[in-house]
């Protein structure tokens, strides 16, 4: 038996779908101890879009270290938040005229989750959010309670409270129009739904399965909460930092939310951070009323500036990454017209995508076999029925070509055999 089989607890997850020992990672690609190449389409969940061991990055890094640089900070003014902060202001938010006051809420997407709904219900006064069905939000109270999935929900041991799900847009099959039962509700005094103090959303629902909005359905979420006094939450955590296209996924939809969650690929080098972005009339927080201990991981803030200096001076990156996007729209589009008979189809945006047949269990058994040909891929949604899709951005055409190869060579030879 293992170290990690005998002493680590069995809510480990990942590592059952690859059993190898992973020891070193440059770019697209990690190898294990056995001197095997893999070829990442995984990503670190989307923490790291640009590669990882990203040399611009590292060298940022490792000189801020040889230098003594702080490493924790909590919220003390250092060198590095300073440089960050300045960064992101004149690289992503000036450019996009965003008016967002940031926020250090701890280290992970749910501490940006979490301060995000204690916010929109301070400001408000009111105790319900509203979500939607197959939201993924993070695994912490109340940011399971605005998420979708039973199996992670049930996992809390306590009641769920003040969260009430929408159905997300094309949930009802576009059989009934957008927002219909949503605004009913809230005309309805008779309806038991408290006026929400806020809606979040994900503008393409990562961990639900790759379920894509439309711009006009988010247009007409964002017209909705102004008239209806309820704040707009975009949890950008997964989609954010450039894997659809824009540094922010709701920039296509020209929409500006009252809040946005930020994490994953903030910091660029796979280092815990974090923000919860706001407007500024919405900063009415007191000195210390939330805080954590981690929430100044300046190692963090350095990579972060480094990222944004290299990726986000010029729109570069986001030609990129939609150029990479066609590509691999146009592979799997050869692939579900290869198994039409299989009910496959496919969908996405940027370069997040997912792969879905009739049958629910294939997409498991083709992630299995793409591991086994020297590809990571992890499946999505409520019973891991989608194949997903989540290079690096800085994946290079023929690494993504061999990736979409190997995908379509493990979806061929997971297909069911005629009796």
């Amino acid at each position: 038996m293992s170290v990690f089989e005998a002493l680590e607890s069995e809510v480990r997850s990942y590592c059952r779908g690859w059993p190898v020992v992973f020891d070193r990672a440059q770019g697209a690609r990690l190898t294990d101890e056995d001197g095997h190449t893999y070829l990442d389409f995984f990503a670190g969940a989307g923490s790291l879009n640009y590669g990882h061991n990203n040399p611009v990055l590292k060298r940022a890094l490792l000189d801020y270290l040889e230098r003594d640089g702080i490493a924790h900070g909590l919220d003390m003014a250092t060198t590095a938040k300073r440089a960050f902060l300045e960064a992101f202001h004149e690289l992503v938010l000036r450019p996009r005229d965003l008016p967002y006051k940031v926020m250090f809420p701890g280290p992970t997407g749910t501490n940006a989750v979490e301060a995000a709904l204690k916010l929109a219900r301070k400001v408000k006064g009111r105790e319900s959010i509203v979500s939607f069905t197959n939201a993924f939000h993070g695994m912490s109270l109340g940011s399971l309670a605005v998420t979708g999935n039973a199996f992670k929900r049930a996992g809390a041991g306590v009641p769920l409270v003040h969260g009430t799900p929408m159905p997300f847009d094309n949930y009802l099959d576009g059989q009934v129009p957008d927002f219909l039962w949503f605004e009913r509700l809230l005309e309805d005094s008779g309806s038991g739904l408290n006026h929400p103090a806020a809606v979040i959303v994900e503008t393409v629902q990562g961990e639900g399965g790759i379920n894509v909005a439309r711009p006009e359905w988010l247009r007409a979420l964002a017209d909705l909460c102004r008239r209806r006094d309820m704040l707009l939450i975009v949890d950008d955590i997964q989609m954010g930092c450039g894997r659809t296209g824009a540094f922010f996924s709701f920039e296509e939809a020209g929409i500006v939310p009252d809040i946005v969650t930020v994490s994953k690929s903030i910091s660029g080098y796979g280092l815990p951070m974090s923000l919860c972005l706001f407007r500024p009339e919405l900063d009415v927080w007191g000195p210390g009323e939330h805080n954590g201990t981690f929430r100044g991981n300046n190692p963090a803030f350095v990579t972060a500036t480094a990222a944004l200096g290299a990726y986000w001076a010029d729109t570069g990156l986001e030609r990129q990454t939609l150029a990479r996007g066609e590509q691999v729209e146009q592979a799997l589009l050869t692939i579900c017209d290869e198994n039409s008979a299989d009910g496959a189809h496919y969908r996405g945006r940027g370069l997040v995508w997912g792969l879905e047949f009739a049958e629910k269990e294939r997409a498991s058994r083709i992630c299995k076999r793409a591991f086994d040909l020297g590809l990571l891929l992890e499946t999505s949604g409520p019973e891991s029925e989608v194949v997903k899709l989540l290079p690096p951005l800085t994946v290079t055409a023929d690494e993504l070509d061999e990736g979409l190869r190997t995908l379509a060579r493990a979806v061929r030879e997971t297909a069911a055999r005629p009796a």
